[in-house]
């Protein structure tokens, strides 16, 4: 997988991500909190299915290996 997500994007992602699940184990949300995984998880990884399949990128090019 190429990375298609830049810093700023991912800083968002892991914030929001953890706030939804700290809310959603803290009980101050319901369950649909848990959803916060999926943003934490993407910004891990730098990769994200939903701007692939858009043709969005919020990262650098990397320069082409020789």
């Amino acid at each position: 997988m190429e990375c298609n997500m830049g810093g700023a994007d991912r800083a968002i992602r892991i914030v929001v991500g953890l706030a939804l699940m700290v809310a959603a184990f803290l009980h101050l949300i319901g369950v649909w909190g848990w959803i916060g995984i999926v943003p934490f998880a993407t910004a891990l990884v730098r990769f994200c299915p939903a701007y692939k399949l858009l043709g969005i990128r919020t990262c650098a090019r990397q320069p082409a290996s020789s």
